[in-house]
């Protein structure tokens, strides 16, 4: 399996101004093969430390932060000899660790000779209590699911990757065919790297749904574990409601779809969790696009997406006969699936901003708009067959962004006033 952020990674081991790393993410993006498979190619040495499995050391930062005293324990701990410049160190799972986070301001300001990663899932790391954070002593980097190209990467498809990410239209479009059906196993099997692994070994679809249900059901048992009890059912209620919320014609989270009379203060909290721990992404409705962006977000009107459209998939029970019956996959649930992936494929880019935007009547809308190099960019999703977008042409006659893109199963096309993406080159 082929991860991009890898190249991230060798990034931040050059930098000389590097600081202690903090890989974020839900859990069972990856975090854990990513680094040891880092550690593995880029280090002559690799001390793996989980929290969780070796509860002897839980305790290590307790004492003191006196780093030598902490390198001469992971040395006997790991009958491995560290040495600065070709030991990588990672500290997985350091949420159960107590002070674990705040041992790594001492690394930067004592100890940045040392090759320093943490990681966790953000179900408690980020959300600790606690915590005393290393604010501005660490670095950080966002993993997410697969993306579509690391999907085609893992079915041996690295000359379509290169000829899509060079934007080799010309040669794309011959195989348009073979990427919208790879397109259509990606929105059943989606990015988790267990299922997509499965996936490429078996081509079983029962195996798929089966891990995707498992990944499910262990995420509704992290929240007992790791939210605070009050707020649990709350969770629950949110995370169950979302493909209803996402069904709608306009998808726009609506408390009321959770329970009748539902105020957005009693479910707050419980949003911002699922956000904060990677579950879920949202994206608010700016009321005009001007620069920066996050100035013109409407806080109180937003959409929530999942972080994995195959994860979306099994929760809404999407039959796997979707995936040989032709596109009708890309508007199953009134498009859903294909405005999830979108969102998905968009936000691999962790500091990029993602809105969309409604008129004050919400009788037009254009379904995302983005922040990139100093552009707004207006993004019209489309689904089916239709290709007639009239708040999309509205929009960019009022507003006349210097780049509009629409993106559908089209291929690649040029108009005066906007670029036709195809939904698999949206990356």
């Amino acid at each position: 399996m082929y991860r991009e952020k890898i190249n991230e990674l060798k990034k931040w081991k050059e930098d000389k101004f590097r600081k202690p790393l903090i890989v974020r993410g839900a859990r069972q993006v990856g975090k854990t093969w990513l680094l040891q498979e880092f550690g593995r190619t880029s280090f002559s040495k690799l001390v793996y430390v989980n929290f969780e499995e070796v509860p002897a050391l839980q305790n290590i930062f307790l004492h003191d932060f006196d780093i030598q005293r902490i390198i001469t324990i992971l040395q006997i701990q790991s009958q491995t000899t560290i040495t600065p410049e070709d030991t990588l160190i990672v500290f997985d799972e350091i949420q159960s660790a107590e002070r674990g986070i705040t041992s790594l301001k001492y690394f930067c300001e004592n100890a940045p000779q040392y090759h320093i990663i943490a990681a966790g899932s953000l179900l408690g790391m980020g959300l600790h209590s606690q915590i005393s954070f290393p604010v501005g002593k660490v670095d950080f980097m966002d993993l997410r699911p697969l993306s579509f190209s690391e999907f085609l990467l893992s079915l041996n498809e690295a000359e379509l990757v290169e000829a899509l990410k060079t934007r080799n239209w010309s040669v794309v479009s011959i195989f348009g065919e073979k990427l919208k059906e790879y397109l259509r196993y990606y929105f059943f099997v989606g990015g988790m790297p267990e299922v997509v692994d499965a996936f490429v070994q078996t081509r079983d679809w029962q195996l798929v749904r089966r891990i995707q249900n498992r990944i499910l059901n262990s995420y509704e048992g992290d929240f007992s574990k790791h939210a605070p009890n009050e707020v649990v059912p709350r969770i629950r209620m949110i995370w169950q409601s979302i493909p209803s919320q996402l069904a709608k014609e306009n998808k726009k989270f609506v408390y009321g779809v959770i329970k009748e009379g539902a105020r957005a203060k009693e479910f707050e909290l419980a949003i911002q969790w699922l956000v904060d721990c990677g579950l879920l992404l949202k994206s608010h409705r700016v009321s005009k696009p001007g620069i920066p962006l996050s100035a013109y977000q409407d806080l109180s009107v937003f959409k929530l997406f999942l972080h994995d459209v195959g994860l979306l998939g099994a929760m809404a029970g999407l039959n796997v006969k979707t995936i040989i019956e032709g596109d009708e996959i890309f508007s199953e649930f009134k498009g859903a699936l294909t405005e999830q992936y979108v969102m998905q494929q968009l936000r691999l880019d962790s500091e990029r901003y993602i809105g969309y935007w409604t008129n004050e009547r919400s009788t037009s809308e254009v379904d995302f708009v983005i922040q990139q190099a100093g552009d707004v960019i207006p993004i019209e999703v489309k689904s089916g067959e239709n290709l007639k977008a009239k708040s999309f042409k509205l929009f960019c006659e009022k507003y006349m962004p210097s780049k509009a893109l629409r993106t559908s199963l089209s291929d690649y096309m040029e108009e005066s006033w906007m670029t036709n993406i195809p939904l698999y080159g949206i990356e």
